[in-house]
């Protein structure tokens, strides 16, 4: 690529045409990053920057400050997302042989606090202009004929370990942590759904936007989901994130009246102590980057369509570290992997999850989101999602965080509550 990035935004105003982001999802390919209905949707490829290895956001993050540091930017509105805006899923692992990538879109539409823009991206030598844009706008949002093949075929099975290899994992597990080698150990598992009339991965994404609207709905490549973690957001110098860990089945909660999250969950030394091994996780990463740091002095539950969470928020007033505020990627670089998705000690668990779940996570657990030009972006946590592996099979994953006195069984009915959205948005009944 020899020309510079070019970026055009054009205000779309209050009313946008269907509705929000969500009915926007008419193309199978979509970038997408959603949550109740706002956000951003990503249509075509600029460019696109993809690496591996122990390095890999700052790589990422070095692609994208020289992408956007002679980028010629017509940008009115100037709000978070505005202009340069690219996509990025990454790699859980360091040793993982999945590509972690940026990718920067041609056209972005966004809807922020109910005002919605578009933005055309050039990397090609063409400039961008408002009638074209306007044009593609209608032609990427234009409804496409609906799939009404019927009788396609879905079939569930195991993937690297069995549920009864899985839980011999779990135990193992929490002799480890028994032995004092760590304080807690999370540990994940992969099932593989197969419909031979193919997965329908912008339907997928509609369905996950509308069950799961106070999660975080993305899409980059193959990698699909609704997470309710956030790892990082950050708008100028503010920094935010939502940490999760103690899970409640709400199956399991059905006519036990009003109060039983609570009890089950804020009332479980268990379950706070891996709560509270989450936030320390991520406080202590997140300190040397701030002035302020404030999180929550008691969690708060989280009610989802499918569990219950002990939750919590954190924010943070960024310092200035050489003159620059820490970017989403440089802050990303420092928190991942949290407790939450890893363990603690990070390096023990992390070298102890490897070995008993004997597979590769690739973007499961790993950042995903978007950051623009200007210093702000979110990235999540991916969980409760898939990579579509081909047009017929996607590999779900889900992962339980194991402490002493952790019950295997207990915790395989974890993952398939943590299964649960994407299995519906599949069509999978279970």
């Amino acid at each position: 690529m020899t020309s510079p990035l070019r970026a055009l935004t054009v205000d779309l105003g209050e009313t946008f045409p269907l509705g929000d982001l969500a009915d926007a999802i008419t193309e199978p390919s979509a970038l997408c990053w959603i949550r109740r209905g706002e956000g951003h949707l990503g249509f075509g490829e600029s460019a696109r920057f993809t690496v591996t290895g122990p390095d890999r956001f700052i790589e990422a993050e070095a692609w994208w400050k020289q992408l956007t540091l002679d980028a010629e930017v017509v940008d009115p509105l100037r709000h978070p997302g505005t202009g340069p805006l690219a996509f990025g899923s990454f790699a859980f692992s360091r040793t993982s042989g999945y590509e972690s990538r940026l990718v920067v879109p041609q056209i972005v539409v966004g809807i922020r606090e109910g005002r919605a823009w578009a933005t055309q991206l050039t990397t090609d030598g063409t400039a961008p202009s408002e009638r074209g844009l306007r044009a593609a706008v209608d032609r990427w949002l234009s409804p496409l004929p609906s799939n009404t093949a019927n009788g396609s075929h879905l079939t569930i099975r195991s993937g690297r370990l069995g549920e009864q290899r899985w839980m011999e994992a779990v135990a193992s597990g929490v002799r480890h942590i028994r032995s004092g080698e760590l304080e807690k150990l999370v540990l994940a598992r992969d099932v593989v759904v197969e419909d031979d009339g193919g997965i329908p991965r912008d339907r997928v994404l509609r369905r996950l936007a509308s069950a799961y609207r106070d999660c975080w709905v993305y899409g980059v490549d193959g990698l699909v989901g609704a997470t309710p973690e956030m790892l990082i957001q950050v708008e100028g110098r503010t920094a935010q994130a939502r940490v999760l860990a103690g899970t409640l089945d709400r199956r399991d909660a059905d006519g036990a009246g009003p109060g039983y999250a609570e009890r089950v969950l804020a009332g479980s030394a268990k379950q706070r102590h891996e709560h509270q091994i989450a936030i320390e996780s991520l406080t202590t990463a997140l300190e040397p980057f701030s002035e302020a740091l404030n999180a929550h002095d008691e969690p708060f539950i989280l009610e989802l369509p499918n569990v219950f969470h002990l939750a919590s928020d954190v924010k943070a007033e960024l310092a200035e570290i050489e003159g620059h505020v820490p970017t989403p990627l440089a802050l990303v670089n420092a928190l991942h992997p949290t407790a939450a998705v890893c363990g603690t000690p990070t390096r023990v668990a992390g070298d102890l999850l490897r070995e008993l779940e004997e597979l590769d996570r690739g973007p499961y657990a790993g950042p995903v989101g978007w950051l623009d030009g200007a210093g702000n972006g979110e990235f999540g946590i991916a969980l409760r999602g898939a990579v579509l592996e081909g047009t017929t099979t996607a590999r779900l994953y889900a992962g339980c965080g194991i402490v002493d006195g952790s019950v295997p069984q207990a915790e395989l009915a974890e993952t398939w509550a943590k299964f649960r959205p994407m299995l519906e948005a599949l069509g999978v009944e279970r």
